[in-house]
């Protein structure tokens, strides 16, 4: 029997990882009366029943547990971005590694704009890139003024780096955001 593809549940929520039950609440119900098959302009029966698989085990702490568990796994190869000897020298590999630090700590900061940041263990293995290959390109990400150490010793983007990621065209694309949203009071929008 073939074995299901995994489904990011977060990601068909447009949410991150550490969401709370409220935020899931309310963007489920947004994206469920936009999907709901009854919507003449909207409805999609196959979102919407992907949006409710997704609301029902992130919103039932032991079924989100377990599927955070497998999330984790499946995100660690994901973000195998490198094979290990890929990064060993040259610098269209220091490139490579610089551009791809530079996107998950956009992502980080994007997530939590006050203190959004990723130690050195997250980067090394979401990059998988050992730890003696990313001290050169932290220490220049540092000097560039487009990375900085956050009190709590992780690493986060600056706004030096944010600009160095829009002008590589490196930038999070608008549909990542729920449309919806642009015209919603700020006090109102999920997370």
């Amino acid at each position: 029997m073939a074995e299901k593809p995994f489904v990011d549940y977060y990601e068909v929520l447009q949410l991150g990882q550490n969401a709370d039950l409220e935020t899931i609440e309310r963007v489920f119900r947004l994206l469920a009366k936009r999907y709901h098959p009854d919507n003449t302009e909207s409805g999609d029966d196959e979102r919407f029943r992907e949006v409710h698989a997704a609301f029902e085990v992130l919103t039932d702490p032991g079924l989100r547990a377990e599927y955070d568990v497998q999330y984790d796994r499946n995100k660690s190869l994901q973000w195998n971005i490198f094979e290990q000897t890929s990064a060993i020298g040259g610098q269209e590999e220091d490139r490579r590694i610089f551009r791809g630090v530079l996107a998950l700590l956009y992502a980080a900061r994007r997530k939590n704009p006050r203190a959004g940041g990723l130690g050195s263990v997250d980067l090394e293995r979401m990059l998988g890139v050992p730890r003696e290959h990313l001290e050169f390109p932290n220490w220049y990400l540092k000097k560039k003024g487009w990375v900085e150490v956050l009190d709590s010793g992780q690493f986060a983007i600056t706004v030096e780096g944010i600009d160095k990621i829009s002008a590589d065209d490196l930038a999070v694309p608008d549909n990542r955001l729920l449309s919806e949203l642009r015209n919603v009071a700020p006090e109102e929008q999920p997370g």
